[in-house]
């Protein structure tokens, strides 16, 4: 994927993810054989939103969350009111992609049948949803403990003024109605005045949430296909996509950008009030307000100074609930089997919140105990199911210590868009996130690393400023560089830096090679974390081992290490063009017995490899590796030789500790043909 430069990586201070190469002798830079060495052990693969469809959907091995024969331990009640207006029937009840957007995408359904259609197409497994549901996205995140247990449907019933009368009200769109009068009220009192008075009583306290689905849009979905994206200016907007009144504009403002079509701009903003247009495919994002009372992550990506995204597409209260098939474009299908679908995972910040994970789940550390007992080494598994026996759901690394809190210096988000703005951060937290389930719609698998607040609430501060208590670190901070969408006229509009897809390939992968970063330091916080390697179980679940270090403290343990050549010789033949040779690499240092056994007991260490030899190459697939004191592993350098090579060549292989670089070891070994 191509990148620009016009940000510099820079900007996010502490990326080191150097890129250890297989050397070479001799001047130029060597090229790699075909087949010399395998591939990268963890090569980072980003698919954009836009390309990904339902064959990229993968269940979870042995587990069906939307399974309605599972009861979750905390139950949720939903009422779903079906609502339409004078002059908008529901768009499900028109002939197949009849209405001016194109819908519905499938045949029509009865009037009467809508409120109906519509709470099973969210609660009940089928064709049309695929399998999904609400209550089985709820029921995934949180293992069984919460759960929509009651759905009851109300209506359909008509609404006493049109959709324009309620969809202009927001924006500044409030002048634009068709005859002259001023737009300011909200559709939920109508609508529950209206379900009152059909039903005989005021149903709302016996539902833990009402869900108002109205004919036609939430404008959320349609302002921008509609309206930037299908007409090149707002002139060149038909009179069909205008305003009734021929003396009115046909276009009238919007939340993000200054003119959207009168047609697109008409319908409502769906909000957190759980009103939703029938294209909304937000109603799981909106239960994480109404049920865990989680606030909006999301940022303005399209207003300057730019502000660049928080968690963006991997956490569903930010721009991760849009992450279904075809990407944010694509909401605005009916039904919305598209877009904002299949939102993503909640973050180990949130899970922990939500009480979906407990202290137990998690790693827990601060600067303090790293800083007294070193370099700490664990592994994680995917996010998406439960930790497998001796791993965690995550690590949560503090702020504590003698200078407690976050010590980033304080930049300025009017010239850095990149910024995280005001450093109020409390703890870090890694997690892994794998491409199944919910987070099947994920652009890739990887290690996510962020920095989280314990309050929920709050201002980065500057220009632009939005709520961002999770803010993910970048492994490729740079311009992604990619389209956003292409103007009428052919001009290709690029995705700005505040675009939630800048994030896309925000993972740290294992390896060299992988495309994306192995580490990261926090200088300022004084903190080094490393992505050391992976590994899959029976049933292809990912889980990672990773190492978290102070800058201030190794600990008291004797850090020291020895490298043992191939079977002890000093000389090897290579019988074939490409072979691996396998060194011993011992961790000779020793815990005390206070950490023995514990997470504190490992040492990281950082390989590098050479070779002199005309036409000879060394290769390692892993610039780190994690050992127990007292234990072994195989360090492994992948040898070939090219046409005209010399003879023999001698390899050199180093270790060096990174908890004491002042401990390392060096061998060397001859190689011949």
């Amino acid at each position: 994927m191509a990148r620009s430069s016009k940000i510099q990586a820079a900007a996010i201070a502490g990326v080191i993810g150097a890129s250890l190469l297989f050397l070479s002798a001799g001047a130029g830079p060597a090229q790699r054989s075909a087949g010399a060495a395998p591939g990268p052990i963890d090569p980072q693969r980003v698919q954009d939103q836009d390309t990904m469809t339902w064959a990229d959907y993968h269940p979870i091995p042995g587990r069906n969350w939307a399974d309605p024969a599972l009861k979750p331990a905390r139950g949720f009640r939903l009422a779903v009111v079906g609502i339409d207006f004078p002059g908008q029937p529901f768009v499900i009840t028109l002939p197949k992609g009849s209405d001016p957007f194109g819908n519905p995408q499938i045949e029509p359904i009865p009037r009467e049948q809508v409120p109906q259609f519509y709470a099973d197409f969210w609660m009940k497994p089928g064709e049309v949803n695929h399998g999904q549901t609400i209550n089985g996205y709820w029921m995934e995140q949180s293992r069984g403990r919460f759960g929509i247990t009651e759905v009851q449907s109300f209506g359909p019933y008509r609404m006493p003024k049109p959709i324009w009368a309620y969809g202009l009200n927001e924006f500044g769109q409030n002048d634009q109605t068709p005859d002259g009068s001023h737009a300011n009220g909200r559709m939920e009192r109508d609508c529950d005045e209206i379900w009152t008075a059909a039903v005989g009583q005021d149903m709302r306290k016996d539902f833990d949430a009402v869900l108002r689905l109205y004919a036609s849009y939430d404008e959320t979905g349609v302002w921008q296909e509609f309206g930037e994206m299908k007409f090149a200016s707002k002139e060149d907007i038909p009179a069909a996509w205008g305003n009734p009144n021929p003396a009115k504009p046909r276009w009238v403002p919007t939340r993000y950008v200054p003119w959207t079509s009168w047609l697109a701009g008409s319908q409502q903003w769906g909000l957190s009030s759980m009103r939703q247009g029938e294209n909304s495919g937000t109603i799981t994002h909106e239960l994480g307000h109404f049920a865990f009372s989680l606030p909006d992550l999301n940022n303005n990506p399209y207003v300057k100074p730019y502000r660049r995204v928080a968690a963006g597409t991997w956490d569903m209260m930010d721009r991760g609930c849009f992450n279904g098939p075809g990407g944010p474009h694509m909401r605005w299908v009916v039904p919305p089997m598209q877009g904002a679908f299949m939102p993503a995972g909640l973050m180990v910040r949130n899970r922990l919140e939500n009480k979906f994970i407990g202290e137990a789940d998690v790693l827990s550390l601060g600067r303090a105990v790293l800083a007294k007992y070193g370099i700490a080494v664990a592994e994680v598994t995917a996010r998406a199911v439960d930790p497998l026996p001796g791993t965690y759901a995550g690590i949560v690394v503090r702020f504590d210590g003698d200078k407690p809190g976050d010590l980033t210096p304080s930049d300025d988000p009017a010239t850095n868009p990149l910024s995280a703005g005001t450093p109020n951060y409390n703890f870090y937290t890694l997690e892994v996130v794998q491409r199944i389930g919910y987070d099947s719609f994920t652009p890739d698998n990887g290690v996510l690393i962020a920095k989280n607040k314990d309050s929920l609430r709050g201002a980065n501060g500057g220009p632009n400023a939005f709520n961002s208590y999770i803010w993910v670190i970048d492994a490729h901070p740079e311009d992604i560089g990619a389209v956003d969408y292409v103007k009428p006229d052919g001009e290709k509009v690029m995705r700005t830096v505040a675009d939630y897809r800048q994030l896309n390939d925000a993972l740290f992968h294992a390896g060299l090679d992988s495309g994306s970063a192995f580490e990261w330091e926090d200088t300022p916080n004084r903190l080094h974390f490393y992505v050391i390697d992976l590994r899959r179980d029976k049933d292809g679940i990912l889980v990672y081992t990773l190492a978290v270090r102070s800058l201030d403290g190794a600990g008291p343990q004797q850090r020291g290490v020895t490298l043992a050549r191939p079977a002890g010789r000093s000389n090897l033949k290579l019988k074939t063009e490409t072979a691996p040779v396998a060194f011993l690499l011992t961790n000779t240092g020793g815990p005390t017995d206070e950490i023995a056994g514990s997470h504190f007991g490992s040492d990281v260490y950082r390989l590098s490899v050479s070779v002199e030899g005309r036409g000879w190459t060394a290769h390692l697939l892993n610039a780190l590796t994690a050992v127990k004191a007292g234990s072994s592993t195989e360090a492994t350098v992948y040898l070939s030789r090219g046409p005209g090579a010399s003879k023999s060549a001698t390899v050199t292989l180093s270790a060096t500790s990174e908890s004491d670089p002042s401990r390392s070891a060096t061998t060397t070994v001859t190689v011949s043909r």
